[in-house]
């Protein structure tokens, strides 16, 4: 069955808001359904058996989440909502996907119902804590037939209030209960809840390091996936499409889906920051940048990039590149300390970014002068984006934090971020040998920050050239 085939019938013989006319000319597809079929639809059905299952694992984590927010708006009502469907177009939707915010409070995250809400009602005590969702719907109701969006017999069976309470370790209510108040704090309209909820995932907990830990070893199998079918990406006159859909499918099979467009940029499509065309050929002596990461069941991501010889083998140019990306790589992983600013990162890349285009004579000044921060800035002409954001539910984590606790923030214990300098050369920039133009690396590790100094959690997916050569030699033969 199409997506266009979940236009549902008009039930002209019950009651409906608008005529069968009125309707009928708002989509002339929709016919009535027939007497015989709504006597009959309520009856013939087993009961359906009613579970109670044990908490899930992060429900502990999640409360003590919930905590933290309930202590900073003392006397507030806060209001969290998963929020909804997003049209494509006509009546197919978008996949759902809760917000990140509710995710991280509820512990609900693929599975999450859409125009849930998660609500603080304020308390002497602190607050009472409900989850609003629409329950599954009764099959003597017209809802379970004819409503293609929520309807079971359209999307399959919805939970229960007992079953989520039971499973969130949560108290639950039907959405249609729930009446807002004038005065209430809604996650993405006030500004302060914005920011807290935002800047409380700057730190993550035990639960959430494992889930990111799965993440980036999903995510490795996905570019092992990819090496193992070069040759058929080479075959095809779309490669990168075939790239993308090989990670695709480890993302669907392993995750829940990609936790963001896989970015698959053969030759010069390299040199374009966010390349999720993906309609170029990949060819063999060409690098091909691959930019991917596994969004897991729980909703956390990783975000991996590598940059591959298409025939297995740098070219000496292309190997000089990437060493020197490397090389900043590795600087930035020794900056990032414990009690080290988040920018000193970014500021340990670029240096070497600097020093070696000083060094090749692409820059029209010295590296000292590039490195100026009011007058300088030339070598960012090969490196425009920054070295380092956080990760986790977002792959951009934390994006509505203060700058003081963002950029120019302290690097703690349980802080997960990305180190992932490059160095791109245009197609068509006249300020680079031509031997350089067209050549495109980036290199993109996740890392955990823990007390005794950083961790790369994906350390394991080879990094340096003579490592990429070897992996590549290993599964393509």
């Amino acid at each position: 069955m199409s997506s266009a085939d979940h236009d549902v019938a008009v039930d002209t013989h019950e009651e409906v808001p608008a005529t069968a006319e009125d309707e009928q000319a708002k989509n002339p597809r929709k016919q009535p359904f027939p007497r015989g079929f709504l006597d009959t639809i309520s009856t013939g059905w087993a009961d359906r058996p009613e579970s109670t299952p044990a908490a899930r694992a992060q429900a502990p984590f999640a409360a003590a989440r919930r905590a933290k927010v309930s202590a900073a708006f003392p006397g507030k009502r806060l209001v969290v909502p998963a929020g909804s469907f997003k049209q494509r177009s006509n009546d197919t939707d978008y996949p759902f996907r809760a917000h990140s915010a509710f995710v991280h409070l509820t512990g609900w995250a693929n599975e999450s119902e859409p125009d849930s809400l998660l609500v603080f009602e304020p308390t002497d005590a602190g607050h009472e804590i409900t989850l609003y969702f629409r329950e599954r719907a009764d099959r003597t109701t017209s809802e379970f037939y004819s409503d293609a969006t929520i309807g079971e017999f359209w999307i399959g069976p919805r939970p229960s209030l007992a079953g989520v309470a039971a499973d969130l370790d949560l108290a639950t209510a039907h959405v249609d209960t729930f009446v807002a108040g004038d005065d209430d704090l809604v996650v993405d309209a006030d500004a302060d809840l914005t920011r807290f909820v935002s800047e409380l995932r700057l730190v993550k907990d035990e639960y959430e390091i494992a889930e990111m830990r799965h993440a980036v070893a999903v995510t490795a199998s996905g570019f092992d996936d990819i090496i193992r079918e070069f040759d058929k990406a080479v075959a095809h006159p779309r490669g990168e499409r075939i790239v993308e859909g090989v990670f695709h499918q480890r993302a669907r099979s392993d995750g829940h889906w990609e936790g963001y467009d896989t970015i698959a940029a053969s030759g010069h499509h390299a040199c374009y920051l966010h390349w999720t065309r993906n309609d170029g050929a990949v060819v063999p002596g060409d690098l091909i940048l691959i930019d991917a990461g596994v969004e897991v069941d729980s909703q956390y991501t990783a975000d991996i990039t590598r940059t591959l010889p298409v025939n297995g083998k740098f070219s000496d140019v292309q190997r000089r590149v990437y060493d020197v990306v490397l090389e900043a790589a590795d600087a930035a992983f020794a900056a990032a300390k414990p009690g080290a600013r988040f920018r000193e990162v970014h500021e340990a890349a670029m240096d070497v970014i600097a020093r070696r285009t000083a060094e090749w004579g692409v820059l029209p000044v010295s590296a000292e002068e590039a490195l100026d921060a009011d007058k300088g800035g030339q070598h960012r002409r090969y490196m425009v984006h920054g070295t380092s954001h956080h990760l986790g539910i977002d792959v951009h984590d934390c994006a509505q934090a203060r700058r003081e606790m963002y950029y120019d923030g302290v690097l703690e214990a349980g802080m997960v971020f990305t180190i992932e300098p490059g160095l791109y050369f245009q197609i068509d920039d006249l300020t680079v040998p031509a031997e350089l133009r067209g050549i495109g690396v980036r290199i993109e590790d996740d890392i955990l920050m823990t007390a005794e100094g950083p961790v790369n959690l994906s350390a394991e997916i080879p990094r340096t050239a003579d490592d990429v050569e070897a992996w590549i030699a290993r599964l393509n033969g």
